[in-house]
């Protein structure tokens, strides 16, 4: 059974809730329509605004450079994020674990949030190299953040009533986190997973805007600089595509790995 003060108990967990997919396919299909429209009858050249079918057309004749990139981009991102998970655990258990330490550590960590992208990544491909190691450096530096700060939330909504039973039965501080405080902590991580995700991809092209050999946004500039701006669409579309589906994913990781709060929260909406 949970032990969370379960955030947002009268909301849908669901991003869209039951059939929410319907209008929001409906609105997508009405701005591609447009766009075909507008496209085919304005008179502006192709080169400029192509349609949704030359974008699509153009894509699927260059699927396998745009698969090698995506691979290239998405492996970034995989590793980047892995890190800035295992970072964000480690740091919320140090921080919740000591006031000094979450006196001395949270203005470093909102100061690292401020540096500019721009600034930063080519100095990191200075210091790292062209490899893959800088790209994952920034990808974590700016995806850990927002999932350290739903843990540290997540372990201050534990029932205190809970964690004075569990002390008033000997349980020491490793206890009283894995029974209590780390479930509790969940969905709140998970939270912190979506808002990360959404991050990481964007940050590793944009890495690879300040030195790669491929990737999305080696592509994306390789493109824009012999005027294919079908291509140029056909990389954004694959890049929206691929976010979609990873955000879609922590859904299918939250139901697999903490499904008794899916059931709870079906019973607080009844």
């Amino acid at each position: 059974m949970s032990t969370a003060r379960r955030p947002g108990a009268t909301a849908d967990p669901r991003p869209l809730g039951r059939f929410g997919w319907v209008p929001a396919l409906a609105i997508i299909a009405a701005a591609i329509a447009t766009w075909q429209i507008y496209a085919m009858r304005s008179g502006v050249s192709p080169q400029i605004l192509p349609s949704p079918a030359r974008v699509v057309d153009a894509g699927w004749a260059a699927r396998d450079a745009l698969w090698t990139n995506t691979v290239a981009t998405l492996e970034e991102t995989a590793f980047g994020f892995l890190v800035a998970v295992v970072l964000a655990l480690g740091l919320s258990l140090l921080i919740d674990a000591s006031g000094i330490l979450r006196t001395a550590l949270m203005p470093l960590l909102i100061g690292s949030q401020t540096l500019p992208l721009v600034a930063i990544a080519p100095l990191v491909i200075i210091w790292f190299g062209f490899g893959l190691t800088p790209k994952v450096l920034l990808v974590a530096l700016l995806s850990f953040f927002p999932i350290t700060v739903a843990l540290l939330e997540g372990y201050q909504a534990t029932d205190p009533d809970v964690e004075r039973l569990l002390m008033s039965m000997g349980a020491g501080r490793w206890r009283r986190y894995r029974s209590a405080r780390l479930p509790t902590a969940m969905p709140f991580f998970f939270a912190g997973l979506r808002i990360a995700i959404t991050y990481s991809i964007v940050v590793a092209i944009f890495a690879e805007y300040a030195g790669a050999s491929s990737g999305l946004g080696i592509y994306i500039e390789q493109e824009t600089h012999v005027f294919r701006t079908d291509l140029v669409f056909a990389a954004v579309l694959v890049t929206t595509l691929l976010t979609i589906t990873l955000f879609a994913a922590t859904y299918l990781l939250e139901r697999l790995l903490i499904p008794w709060y899916r059931i709870s929260r079906r019973v607080d909406r009844r």
